[in-house]
């Protein structure tokens, strides 16, 4: 019966396997770590299999840093990590479709990919600025506890390790460029095809993070560099210029299946359109009859209502030939003013136009809010501003309209205040969508100073799901939709099994015999099964229900997409009840069987009741 990995999937081992799928001569062997032989490719021979003639040049347009190449490692490795569930901390768990979810955003993004591979429409994240002050994190996880500890800034409650990043440091950019980079590469891979995410930066990384996108996403799939007006009045203590912008960098995943919505329509937007000559079609504005340079054809004279003649101003001619204008005269297209004494003017009708407006790349903080609007925002909630730099709801909502679907997924993995889910939330309370949201936050300790630790705030994710609660509990009060308020919580955590699990070889046979389980002693059903849920490629969101079979605990996720018995010596009763469900999935504790004629039983009884169930244990 197979095993489960029960760790994330090895990015550099699937690589490979798509390589060799395509040039498998240039796949070849070598030792790893523990002298056991592995797939390996032949750069060499790879880069002379993508050309037309003879490689032997490196000199080639890259852009590069150092530790470009130690952070594409650290992304493609995998771990042995989880994601446990916190029930309690948890609001609507049974119901809801969204997750907040703690811990670092680069081992979290690993955990993500076989479960929300290619699923999510839009990522919108806004990463440290590298200000200086900016705390970053430490990916390098061969250093143990205490190392460095004079660069390092403090430590998360799991073990994180984040360090101030200062322009002292010599490797000030490079630092930064690692940690953005790899996360975007993971990322990068959950997106749908039609997909697209959105970068909010500043100054001082804005160079480097459109080299990044356009390395990772390819600079064919750029859609738009949004500069958005933050603050509405001048600093005056700066010694150069006030700055008033930040940037948004929106790539697709592939361009020619991203189709952007248009934003709707404001009452600003709709002013113009009246009726003076109450014409049945409704409300409507004149546009411009001329049009430059001049074309012969199309240079006429026109008489008015009143016997008014009118040409067109030099150097212009009509928008349209004689024979259309005279069609949309006779459809009272044409309008000459109340008296028929002006010039002639196209009728523009609201109905006819299209149902919202095409977003441009400069976004005023009258339509989009400003930094102050936000700062507000999480005063009115929270009674204090708990949280330095917030994006307001109004700039998100923005992009949630233009980015997204009422039904799809958006992830977050940088989510600080949770801006992004209140922005949600409120979008689905207005228009009744179905929008769900992913965050992911490390829970990086509040200063001890900040209103937000007066305010009893330990963490940055104590206040992103307190926010979460309390919007919910307004919209709860004001909204008629039937929306999700709810989100599940889980927890970055170490693997749910031993150090033996992994590495049975190095156990004697006397040894094995004395441990009482491979599961760790503090870990329950739920925290298991949802570590088969991350390895078996299954939504965290979807709903189960668990029941008690003869003294044994079957849990049923989404309706047989998976169904698993962690219980120990399970009787074939138990076993059968399972397999007549013809679930997609099964597991159980290795454990469970006390031999092998055991376990070759299990098998026995699924290939007869349920041939098409895959069978594993962990």
């Amino acid at each position: 019966m197979e095993k489960m990995r029960m760790e994330s999937v090895d990015m550099t081992e699937k690589n490979i396997e798509k390589i060799e799928s395509l040039f498998p001569n240039c796949i070849t062997e070598a030792l790893d770590e523990n002298g056991k032989l592995k797939k390996a490719v032949n750069f060499e021979l790879l880069k002379q299999m993508l050309s037309d003639e003879i490689v032997d040049d490196d000199e080639s347009y890259e852009f590069t840093w150092v530790g470009k190449k130690a952070a594409i490692v650290e992304a493609n490795k995998a771990i042995r990590k989880t994601l446990r569930p916190c029930v309690e901390e948890s609001v609507n768990w049974d119901n809801t479709e969204n997750l907040y979810i703690e811990g670092d955003n680069l081992e979290v993004l690993k955990l993500l990919q076989e479960s929300y591979l290619g699923k999510v429409k839009m990522i919108y994240i806004d990463p440290p600025y590298n200000t200086g002050n900016d705390f970053i994190y430490n990916d390098d996880f061969k250093l143990k506890n205490g190392d460095y500890s004079e660069i390092l800034g403090e430590y998360d409650e799991l073990g994180n390790r984040l360090f101030k990043n200062t322009d002292t440091n010599g490797r000030f950019h490079s630092d930064w460029c690692s940690m953005f980079y790899s996360r975007l590469m993971l990322s990068r891979n959950l997106l749908r095809d039609d997909g697209a995410i959105f970068v909010s930066i500043d100054d001082h990384e804005n160079d480097n993070t459109k080299k990044i996108l356009n390395e990772i996403f390819g600079e064919n799939n750029f859609i738009a560099c949004v500069v958005w007006q933050r603050n509405y009045a001048p600093i005056s203590l700066k010694k150069f210029f006030s700055e008033s912008h930040e940037y948004c960098y929106v790539y697709a995943k592939n361009k020619d299946s991203f189709a952007m919505n248009l934003l709707p329509r404001s009452e600003k937007q709709n002013k113009d359109y009246k009726n003076p000559d109450n014409d049945p079609r409704g409300v409507w504005k004149v546009g411009n009859l001329t049009v430059g340079p001049a074309v012969d054809k199309q240079i006429y004279e026109i008489i008015g209502p009143t016997g008014k003649k009118f040409l067109p101003p030099s150097g212009y001619c009509w928008r349209f030939t004689k024979d259309r204008f005279e069609q949309m005269r006779l459809d009272n297209r044409i309008w000459f003013g109340a008296d028929g004494n002006n010039a002639p003017v196209p009728k523009l009708f609201l109905t006819e136009v299209q149902d919202g407006v095409t977003p441009m790349t400069l976004w005023t903080f009258d339509e989009a809010g400003h930094n102050q609007i936000a700062t507000r925002e999480l005063r009115d909630l929270f009674g204090g501003a708990v949280f330095t730099s917030p994006k307001p709801t109004k700039y998100i909502n923005r992009y949630l309209q233009i980015g997204m679907g009422k039904d799809d997924i958006i992830l977050d993995f940088f989510s600080g205040s949770a801006t992004t889910a209140h922005s949600t939330m409120l979008l689905n309370s207005i228009d009744g969508g179905k929008r769900k949201f992913i965050l992911v936050q490390v829970p990086e300790n509040c200063d001890s100073n900040s209103i937000a630790f007066k305010l009893g705030y330990k963490t940055i994710c104590d206040i992103g799901k307190n926010r979460i609660k309390k919007v919910a509990e307004r919209l709860q009060k004001d909204c008629d939709n039937n929306i999700d308020l709810g989100f599940r919580v889980f927890r970055l955590d170490d693997s749910n099994m031993t150090d033996v699990y992994y590495s049975v070889d190095e156990y004697s046979q006397n040894l094995l015999s004395n441990l009482e389980s491979n599961i760790k002693s503090d870990r329950n059903d739920l925290d298991l099964l949802f570590g088969c849920l991350l390895e078996w490629g299954l939504p965290l969101s979807l709903p189960y229900n668990s029941e008690t079979i003869e003294g044994y605990t079957v849990h049923n996720y989404n309706n047989g997409d998976l169904v698993a018995c962690f219980n120990e010596n399970i009787p074939d009763s138990v076993i059968k009840y399972i397999a007549k469900q013809q679930p997609l999935r099964a597991v159980f504790r290795d454990s469970s069987f006390t031999n092998s004629p055991s376990k070759i039983n299990v098998g026995e009884i699924f290939k007869s009741l349920a041939p098409d169930t895959r069978v594993k244990v962990i």
